[in-house]
């Protein structure tokens, strides 16, 4: 019998002039909320290949990584299942700030202006608050 593992994510924490970088869900679960960008680690991909990736994918920005923020791996996190994110800070590289793929909308936030967020995003986000 094979034992089931929870999902892998990435979730990608980006400041500019002191306000964090959020995307409008698109999709269930939390369709319309707040949220990191990330995402879903694809097979056979290193998590800091996916957080590029999946920033890109929803906002149209270049990243690279400046440092690893934390795992975060309570079960309940996501409605859909047991997931564990990796959370990695951010500096952008290029790119025009512009919603695609699983985002209807992406938009920097000063923290005293922060929407209610989707998952667990409100602790990584106070969290990377914390560290810069």
């Amino acid at each position: 019998m094979k034992p089931r593992s929870p999902a892998l994510t990435v979730d990608g924490i980006l400041f500019e002039r002191s306000s964090v970088l959020l995307v409008q869900r698109k999709h269930e679960p939390f369709q319309g909320a707040w949220a990191l960008p990330g995402g879903f680690v694809e097979y056979g991909e290193r998590t800091e290949e996916a957080v590029v990736r999946e920033v890109f994918e929803e906002t149209g920005l270049k990243t690279k990584i400046r440092s690893l923020l934390g795992v975060y791996s309570d079960p309940h996190r996501d409605p859909r299942g047991h997931t564990v994110t990796v959370a990695y800070l951010m500096d952008r590289v290029g790119g025009e700030l512009n919603a695609g793929d699983d985002a209807s909308s992406a938009k920097f936030f000063k923290p005293n202006e922060l929407p209610t967020l989707a998952f667990d995003h409100a602790i990584i986000v106070k969290d990377a608050f914390e560290r810069v």
